[in-house]
């Protein structure tokens, strides 16, 4: 059986690292993403994910010097997105250092391009990103361009899609709960879990050690978490505890001499 991850979620907005409330609202810095980084490797993360909010040719090249330092100064394995339009672009940050590339925007406009991605590059290096929220009581669809902009996708139907253009993972993140700290969608995470081969990354609502339980239980293969790690006092390793105790299985601690 896969062990169950735990991944610190960067965003960055022009190469600052941010924080908001269902993606727009309360804008909190939350400190340099570098020095953060290592902060989370020393507490055994096992993978994070840093994602540039509002592309543009100027942040995509602060990301790079980023991705740069933090693949000279990190050993854990990385997923980067945020702007990606090509497969030069993909390229770029795996040169620079990511072990993952994340695809959301561009994977609507051209349904072809994580297929193609993942023929180049091989799958497991091919993420896909997944943001939605309902349009009404019950009715979730997929949005892009940051959040901006609402499709007709079913982010269940989005998500096998992509699974059949043989995208590695999917990262799923409500936008009604990113930010609140209220808990995962656990009933989007089973839907998904029922139907899906590809690991999947949840994220959007944690705020306290259960949720991640209650994630696990519905399905999920990781849990990606910001305002939890960001702003309390709760760490990876604090969180990885809780886990084993709680019968979760997750990899060991660095720091375990099992």
């Amino acid at each position: 059986m896969l062990k169950k991850r735990i991944i610190p979620k960067f965003l960055l907005r022009d190469g600052r690292l941010v924080k908001y409330r269902q993606f727009f609202d309360d804008e909190r810095q939350a400190g340099n993403p570098v020095s953060t980084a290592k902060v989370y490797n020393d507490y055994g993360a096992d993978e994070f994910i840093v994602l540039d909010i509002v592309p543009s040719e100027g942040s995509k090249a602060k990301v790079l010097d980023i991705v740069r330092t933090m693949s000279e100064e990190i050993f854990m394995p990385f997923t980067v997105g945020g702007g990606v339009t090509s497969l030069d672009d993909v390229n770029a940050l795996l040169r620079a250092g990511a072990d993952k590339v994340s695809v959301n925007s561009h994977a609507v406009r051209d349904p072809n391009f994580v297929s193609a991605a993942a023929r180049r590059f091989g799958d497991q290096c091919i993420a896909v990103s997944i943001d939605y929220k309902d349009v009404s009581p019950g009715v979730p669809r997929v949005f892009i361009t940051g959040g901006r902009e609402k499709t007709n996708h079913n982010p269940v139907d989005w998500a096998l899609r992509m699974q059949d253009s043989n995208c590695g993972e999917i990262l799923l993140t409500s936008i009604d709960r990113d930010g609140m700290m209220s808990g995962y969608d656990a009933d989007m995470i089973a839907r998904l879990n029922e139907q899906l081969e590809v690991p999947l990354v949840v994220s959007g609502g944690c705020g306290g050690l259960e949720h991640c339980m209650e994630a696990f239980a519905a399905g999920a293969s990781a849990v990606a978490i910001s305002s939890l790690f960001l702003f309390t006092d709760h760490s990876p390793i604090k969180l990885r505890s809780h886990l084993v105790s709680n019968g979760i299985n997750v990899r060991a601690s660095k720091t375990s001499r099992n």
